[in-house]
Parts: C-alpha cells; sequence; structure tokens
C-alpha cells in the first residue's frame, strides 16, 4: 500500500491552511480571540508531542523513566526560570544519564 497519496493531500491541507493565513484580514488577524488562540495553539501542540513522547512506546502505553526524570528535570529547570537551551541540556542529559547507568526504559 502506498502512503504518496495521504503524503501529497497533507501537504497540500498544510499549504492551504499557511495561505489561509497568510490571506487572512487584518482586522480578523487583530481580533483578541484570535490573538489568544493564536498564541495557545503551539503550547498545547508541544505538550501533546512531549506526553506522547514521554508516554507511549509505538503504540502502546510506556513507562520511560529516563524520559520522565528528563521531563521532570526540565520542569524544575523552568520553574527556576533556566533559559530554554539549558533547559533542554538538562533533560537530555538527566535522560541520557540515567540510561547510561542503566536505570529503566
Amino acid at each position: 500500500m502506498t502512503l504518496w497519496p495521504a503524503v501529497i493531500a497533507t501537504c497540500l491541507g498544510c499549504y492551504l491552511l499557511k495561505y489561509a493565513g497568510l490571506a487572512a484580514p487584518q482586522r480578523i488577524l487583530d481580533h483578541p480571540e484570535v490573538q489568544r488562540f493564536a498564541n495557545l495553539v503551539p503550547v498545547a501542540l508541544l505538550a501533546a508531542l512531549i506526553a506522547v513522547q514521554t508516554f507511549t512506546h509505538g503504540q502502546a502505553l510506556h513507562l520511560d523513566v529516563p524520559r520522565l526524570a528528563g521531563l521532570g528535570a526540565a520542569v524544575l529547570a523552568l520553574v527556576l526560570r533556566a533559559p530554554f537551551l539549558v533547559v533542554l541540556a538538562v533533560a537530555a542529559a538527566v535522560a541520557a544519564g540515567l540510561r547510561l547507568i542503566g536505570t529503566g526504559g
């Protein structure tokens, strides 16, 4: 079974969605609800991606201790107001360190 039709349809849909955003009148983009939506959608998508990557393996739920510890370390770094790149480095270092010593996963 080929996936090319799905890939092409997805590409076309993404292009049209991007074009719709560029072609939208300024009065719509200045609306407070639209601005709030545009500010919150990336946060929601990133949170969903983090949840999927942390708690699943393939199509099954899976508790990956190093990933969960890395997520916890990232949250702690965010609470301490660390810069974003530091947050990423801390999360990666904790997860890699636990994998190195063979904890869970």
